[in-house]
């Protein structure tokens, strides 16, 4: 191009985006909905519908048998496949219906008259109709019954060809099973697809007619549904799929018990629910008998007592909480010493009437000796110690055989676990007493101590809490320990106090008379794999069926059966890869962690004092670091 080219005028050209107005432009480019859910691309065929990355394929049923079963329908409701399914109800005028029905009355029985006069055997098929007409008709004219004209029309879904004949198959296999006959919509795959779409319109049209009672079985009355919209997730219903999203706080009382076998899940099963409750502010307090919690309260920044003879965790029984509003101090100084007598039958083997009766008078004096009595402020009192109890006790008649009894909790071997001033703060979201370390002979005291005060501890001001009592068998070997756990049970509500029982030993748990009561007193109920021993009294204890006995003994780990309320489906409880990486109590998986958090330590990202309570990069870290020392998420 020359200089003078260059130079030359431009003809003008009209651009067609600058006659549009800016209106029309913004409406060109707004996203609508139907642009959202539109597949890529659809393509029509005789026998199905290439819908994006999916082929679609639609049946409808053509033929029922004269009787349908109860819940014949189930099997492919519960079908682990992908499919939609459209029921479409047209009623009938009853009068209309009659008026057809007597002339097929009369037809039948015409029949049946020529065959008599002619000498022919009788038609069993003819009579069969006959009654069946005569019954139908007699419902129709008392309202008992109606007729509706029914389409049910099902759509599959395949990656090919092969997946849906294979669905297909199947399909039809369980239906034809029933006597129930299907046909594919052949040349009308897109009236068939867009029948089977949530907008109420039938396209196919092809029905059959059916009276209330069989039209009342294809309904899908099959699992109970427990996805609310509030709660935390507990796992998937395994009959259908769906999750098992539930608040504990919105049933009548917040109290839940889980009963399964050793290495069945359930101590993995209820850190998870305090994981995920504790993010909907829900405090959660737990008894830990097997040191199983400690990472969990590390890693959640929350507290851990390690209670045991040599520990430097002490909590004093004759503590006095500071009463509430709506109480008396004289009030909490006569719960307190009944609380205490319970104790000391637990600790000195059991009371005779007359012990019991110098027991509450020296609990009495103990308190008067430090000047405690129903008109002292206790926020500013020094409570006694069970040295000063002892004392006191010595100085009493009839008190000689309890003091030698109880020596051994104030000058021997067990002085130190029992006989000193409290120094434990429950003042966090998570809070852990554990129980390990404990003499076997001594961990039902300990219990009903922990339990003791932190029940102070909750009535001292209300707030949404969730008690943990794992391995509760040990409470229920005392009946005072199991009788103030069912306290906790029944008055737990009115505190905004969830308890949550946790045991193996089913038989032992349901041989004390407390027992029975806790479990009726509990709204949520969890069943886990059961042991062929215990199964028997656990399906008497809560009325299953034999479908569901031997559904928990075949379960897997973390599968069983939710029980809220009045409902009950199976699940099977899931994690992330994260939560496994806090809760889990795989022994293999727990050595191989400690080491990665060495080697973070090592690193600097977590700091030597306190390798458990990790920041994000050191969680993500340490989760790079355990998929290299071939640590898998066993989802439970």
């Amino acid at each position: 191009m020359g200089l003078l080219d260059f130079l030359k005028p431009k003809p003008k050209h009209v651009d067609p985006i600058a006659s549009i107005l800016p209106q029309e432009i913004y409406q060109s480019g707004v996203l609508e909905l139907q642009d959202i859910i539109a597949p890529s691309a659809l393509k029509v065929s005789p026998r199905a519908l290439n819908l994006g990355d999916k082929l679609v394929r639609t049946f409808f049923v053509i033929s029922y048998p004269r009787f349908l079963s109860e819940s014949w329908f189930a099997p492919i409701i519960n079908l682990d496949k992908i499919f939609d399914i459209s029921v479409f109800v047209h009623p009938i005028d009853t009068a209309s219906v009659l008026r057809t029905f007597q002339k097929k009355v009369a037809e039948v029985q015409s029949q049946i008259h020529l065959r008599e006069e002619k000498g022919l055997v009788r038609d069993p098929v003819l009579d069969t109709a006959y009654q069946d007409l005569e019954a139908l008709r007699d419902n129709l004219q008392q309202a008992q019954e109606k007729i509706f004209d029914v389409g049910l029309y099902i759509s599959i879904y395949g990656e090919n060809e092969s997946d849906l004949d294979k669905i297909e198959s199947e399909v039809k296999s369980i239906l034809e099973a029933s006597l129930v006959y299907l046909k594919p919509a052949l040349f009308q795959q897109e009236q068939g697809y867009k029948s089977v779409l949530p907008i109420a319109d039938d396209q196919l049209n092809i029905h059959s007619k059916l009276n209330s009672a069989p039209l009342s079985s294809i309904f899908p009355f099959i699992s109970f549904d427990l996805t609310s919209d509030k709660g935390i997730l507990y796992g998937i219903n395994r009959h259908n799929s769906s999750l098992v999203l539930f608040d504990r706080f919105s049933l009548e009382n917040y109290n839940s018990i889980t009963f399964a076998k050793s290495g069945s899940g359930k101590s993995y099963m209820t850190k998870l629910e305090i994981l995920r409750s504790m993010m909907f502010d829900t405090d959660v307090i737990v008894l830990d008998p097997e040191k199983e919690y400690e990472y969990l309260a590390e890693a959640t920044g929350g507290r851990f007592f390690n209670i045991s003879l040599t520990s430097e965790h002490h909590i004093n029984p004759f503590d006095l909480p500071a009463p509430r509003e709506d109480e008396s101090t004289a009030d909490v100084l006569r719960s307190n010493i009944v609380n205490l007598v319970g104790l000391f039958r637990i600790m000195l083997g059991g009371l005779s009437p007359e012990e019991d009766a110098v027991i509450d008078r020296a609990i009495t004096e103990t308190y008067a000796l430090k000047d405690i009595t129903s008109d002292s402020d206790f926020t500013t009192v020094e409570p006694p110690l069970m040295s000063d109890f002892e004392l006191v006790l010595a100085g009493m008649e009839g008190g000689e055989s309890l003091v030698q009894r109880l020596t051994k909790y104030t000058k021997g071997t067990w002085s130190g676990f029992i006989n000193r001033p409290s120094n434990v703060d429950i003042n966090k979201k998570f809070v852990v007493f554990s129980l390990r370390d404990m003499e076997d002979e001594l961990k039902p005291v300990a219990m009903y101590i922990v339990m003791h005060y932190v029940w102070n501890q909750i009535r001292k001001e209300l707030k949404k809490r969730l008690l943990i009592i794992d391995e509760a068998w040990f409470m229920m070997k005392s009946d005072d320990t199991a009788s103030f756990l069912l306290g906790l049970a029944k008055r737990g509500r009115k505190y905004y106090l969830g308890l949550a029982t946790i045991t193996q030993d089913v038989e032992d748990f349901l041989k004390s008379p407390y027992g029975l009561p806790i479990i009726t007193n509990s709204s949520i109920q969890v069943l886990l794999k059961q042991s062929p021993s215990s199964i028997d009294i656990v399906q008497k204890t809560f009325n299953l069926t034999d479908e569901e006995k031997y559904l928990l003994l075949e379960s897997d780990v973390g599968e069983g059966i939710f029980f809220a309320g009045l409902k009950h489906v199976a699940i099977k409880v899931i994690s992330s890869y994260t939560e496994d990486q806090i809760i889990t109590s795989s022994p293999s998986q727990i050595l191989n962690m400690k080491r990665a958090r060495a080697d973070l330590a090592a690193k600097g990202l977590v700091g030597q004092e306190n390798i458990g309570v990790l920041n994000t990069d050191a969680l993500e870290a340490l989760g790079n670091t355990a998929q290299n020392t071939d640590i898998t998420n066993t989802g439970v």
